[in-house]
């Protein structure tokens, strides 16, 4: 098997694994509870917190241990919205957000708050002067994404931080699901109040997420029940995940660097292989682009069609984002970037990693001559 969809999800890193298997059968007893053994699996939950936000520069952070990145974002923003709405009901994010920041958005302008959705150039960006234009007196909010899941666009997060810590009322929060592991991220130097990140794309399990926040933020629960998760998340804290989280992080940090430039040659080989056809457009940008992300679409091919004839090869590319690969419709982020509604109805997406190999590329080179003759 070949697989090119490490966007979607990755496989569960071995010493991951057995972290989680040693933390479950070891540190089994409630953090919640008072006694000895409950305390002890407290202890661990809290190291875990704590080493999780050295490895981000996030030493003015807490950590909320939540179930996915979607269920850490939508606490994230609904929290605020809720919580502060009374400063103002004014929102801002990006047309090219994930769906699990976008739908959410969506979502409050139907309960009375305005969202400004800040559109991107051709290549996925955002112009940041678009961002200064659209801070207003009643702003709370601003969502942005670091790196885009489905063309790979690295956003101007930085920058933005930069002009949002100038407003004390504006709450920033950074969807860092697709740049963790992969470019370097600082919270200390995004300046972000609050940052979403799962575990599953970094080789840990499924199931398994964190919202980073500001201490001394608050936020309005969307759980209810215990004081678990300093009062934000009711619900027994599963130990062993977190435990793993951290492990993952930590194991995905260490050789960060190595693994960014032998993923940018396998991009590089890749893009090449993929400029040799009329049929194919690459929608990846050359700059401020993650390597891991390589974006194309199909002239006059189906992308499904596509997916199912590299499939019989034993090769598996996705169509848009996974959470949104069974829906039929045009991807909302090329439509943004300006590309045909032929284009962004047949988009296929490849994503790397470091455990993709050469001999994987030059396999994929020789059936591609294949499969575009096929479907010629």
């Amino acid at each position: 098997m070949i697989y090119f969809d490490y966007t979607a999800t990755t496989p569960v890193n071995e010493e991951v694994l057995a972290s989680y298997i040693q933390t479950t059968k070891t540190y089994w007893g409630n953090p919640s509870s008072l006694h000895k053994f409950g305390v002890r699996a407290d202890n661990l939950l809290n190291l875990a917190r704590k080493q999780m936000c050295e490895l981000l520069d996030a030493n003015n952070h807490d950590v909320i241990f939540t179930s996915s990145a979607t269920e850490a974002s939508n606490l994230a923003i609904k929290g605020v919205a809720y919580r502060y709405q009374e400063r103002g009901k004014h929102l801002i994010t990006t047309v090219v957000e994930h769906p699990s920041v976008y739908n959410t958005f969506l979502s409050l302008e139907k309960e009375g708050f305005e969202v400004t959705f800040l559109e991107v150039d051709n290549t996925g960006r955002i112009n940041i002067e678009d961002l200064k234009k659209a801070i207003r007196k009643d702003t709370i909010l601003v969502s942005m994404m670091h790196v885009n899941n489905e063309v790979g666009t690295i956003m101007p997060v930085i920058e933005a931080g930069e002009i949002i810590k100038n407003y004390y009322k504006i709450i920033y929060h950074v969807d860092i699901v697709q740049s963790l592991g992969k470019i370097p991220v600082s919270l200390r130097e995004i300046n972000a109040d609050l940052a979403s990140i799962s575990a599953h794309k970094i080789y840990g399990l499924k199931g398994s997420g964190a919202l980073f926040i500001r201490k001394g933020l608050e936020l309005e629960p969307q759980t209810l029940g215990g004081s678990q998760e300093f009062n934000l998340r009711a619900g027994t804290v599963d130990v062993p995940s977190a435990v793993a989280l951290a492990k993952a992080m930590r194991l995905i940090l260490t050789d960060l660097e190595k693994n960014y430039d032998y993923v940018r040659v396998l991009n590089n080989k890749m893009r090449s292989i993929l400029s040799k056809y009329e049929k194919i457009v690459i929608n990846s940008p050359v700059e401020h682009c993650s390597p891991y992300i390589i974006n194309f679409s199909l002239k006059g091919i189906k992308g499904e069609t596509f997916v199912h004839a590299l499939e019989k090869h034993d090769i598996y590319v996705s169509t848009k984002s996974a959470c949104s690969s069974k829906n039929n419709k045009a991807s909302r982020v090329l439509l943004a970037m300006g590309r045909s509604q032929e284009l962004a109805s047949n988009e296929i997406r490849i994503s790397l990693s470091h455990l993709t190999t050469l001999e994987e590329i030059d396999i994929f080179d020789n059936v591609l001559q294949v499969v575009m003759q096929e479907l010629a």
